[in-house]
């Protein structure tokens, strides 16, 4: 028991520098990502979920507030593929976590599981307007 606290503890010393570092980059560039959304998306519906995974895998968000932001998004006039690719990547992607993850559950398994949930953002995007659109919601 007293190692595995050990253990613990030693993780956590290695992790907390990498997790501040991470997180105050993204609080620092969080604002310049937010202005250019309504520039960064185009409208086509072919490159704008990819535009939306992109921007959404190098920015970083909690989920409770994606809801704010995708609204923001359909204010300023982006697409709903856009939307949805983006807070998808957005939640689950998270390119700025990669180090930290890297660190405590390895490499391989940090990108394998970015790059399965970056391309499953522009899937379920697309797959989310067609079922919205099948069923006249959008």
């Amino acid at each position: 028991m007293k190692e595995a606290f050990k253990k613990v503890l030693e993780n956590i010393k290695i992790s907390l520098p990498i997790l501040i570092g991470v997180l105050l980059l993204l609080n620092l560039l969080q604002p310049l990502f937010e202005k250019y959304y309504s520039w960064i998306f185009t409208g086509n519906l072919i490159i704008d979920p990819l535009i939306g995974a992109v921007a959404g895998s190098l920015s970083f968000g909690i989920p409770v507030v994606s809801y704010l932001t995708g609204g923001e998004l359909i204010k300023q006039g982006v697409t709903l593929l856009a939307v949805t690719a983006f807070i998808f990547s957005w939640t689950t992607v998270g390119i700025p976590m990669i180090p930290l993850e890297s660190e405590n559950l390895g490499k391989r398994f940090a990108i394998v599981r970015n790059g399965f949930n970056f391309i499953f953002s522009i899937f379920i995007a697309i797959l989310t307007v067609f079922i919205l659109r099948f069923f006249h919601y959008v």
